[in-house]
């Protein structure tokens, strides 16, 4: 038995490195909503053969340069705060979904995360300690309910670069509360920047790279789009001896759709199916077979499944179009 059971383990060690489909992640970023959700809001998520959900509860800031962080008030949605959060996760648990809790700021008008930078000392102190209460609280849930991974920002660029040691210590702090996997959902153009990669268990990308110029991107074009990107990817991936992890990742379906993906504009109404289909097809076929790559969350999923997408929608949710088929498919492999 000595003999044959290291042979067995060679063997499906041996398969599984072959097939490079072994434990993806195939999440969909489950977006925080008025409602209480049910079985009836998960089953869809179980039938497009997700196994992971991010949950996203948030943090308010007035504008780039304002240090206080309001959170977890009776003011947000109800998906926005700490119970909220917590009942998503238990009752996407029931269904065998796992979760990544991935809190996140939002600025009022929308402005980008990644600039948010203060003008003293004094006041990077307090967002240090206000941005602390914040992910503390929610290392905290994760832990309580034994979420798989823990995300501890969300492109945060200028935050990052101008605190590290903040954020090197905060890491430390977190693992003191929180046992699980620890991410940062840095930008497509962030990553290469991240000071603290070693401390976490996966480089996580947002991955908005832009891959091809034309209006209906071909999977060919995406595919010859994403080279470059990928040896950079693949390069980080080694440097730290970590996966990389998709944060989130997806199309609009709109004409352009692979240019800016991170164009939420709203005035870019113009729907055109077949390039949001194109381009997540090449990003399939670029990563998910890689043995270096974790998975990814696409962006985004709303509960009330039959009211959201559909074929007159040109926003990035894959409900109700023809890239819901295919992100199913993709999901589906063993």
């Amino acid at each position: 038995m000595k003999l044959i059971k290291p042979l067995f383990l060679f063997i499906i060690i041996t398969i599984q490195s072959c097939t490079g489909q072994v434990s993806k992640i195939n999440g969909i970023s489950f977006v925080a909503s008025r409602d209480k959700i049910n079985e009836r809001h998960v089953s869809p998520v179980v039938n497009v053969n997700a196994n992971y959900a991010a949950i996203m509860p948030f943090g308010f800031i007035s504008n780039l340069s304002h240090p206080d962080i309001k959170f977890n008030t009776e003011r947000q949605w109800f998906g926005e705060t700490k119970v909220g959060a917590k009942h998503y996760i238990e009752t996407l648990k029931k269904a065998n979904i796992k979760i990544m809790l991935k809190p996140q700021i939002w600025i009022r008008r929308g402005e980008f995360t990644g600039y948010v930078k203060m003008k003293n000392e004094a006041d990077w102190k307090v967002l240090e300690k206000a941005y602390s209460n914040f992910i503390l609280t929610y290392a905290q849930l994760a832990q309580e309910t034994n979420t798989e991974i823990f995300c501890i920002g969300t492109e945060l660029e200028q935050f990052v670069i101008n605190r590290p040691d903040y954020w090197l210590a905060l890491i430390k702090e977190i693992k003191t509360i929180y046992k699980g996997k620890l991410t940062y959902a840095a930008n497509w153009d962030e990553f290469k920047r991240t000071p603290f990669w070693s401390e976490l268990d996966y480089i996580g990308v947002d991955a908005y790279f832009p891959v091809s110029s034309d209006k209906t991107p071909s999977v060919e074009a995406c595919l010859k789009g994403w080279e470059a990107h990928k040896s950079t990817i693949q390069l980080f991936s080694k440097r730290y001896n970590k996966p990389i992890l998709f944060t989130e990742y997806g199309y609009r379906s709109v004409d352009f759709s692979a240019k800016e993906p991170w164009a939420s504009d709203r005035n870019m109404t113009q729907v055109n199916l077949e390039a949001q289909t194109n381009a997540t097809k090449a990003l399939f076929e670029t990563f998910w077979s890689e043995d270096w790559f974790a998975g990814g969350f696409i962006w985004k999923w709303h509960h009330n499944y039959e009211s959201s997408g559909g074929k007159n929608n040109s926003r990035f949710t894959p409900q109700n179009k023809p890239v819901e088929a295919l992100l199913k498919k993709q999901y589906g492999l063993k």
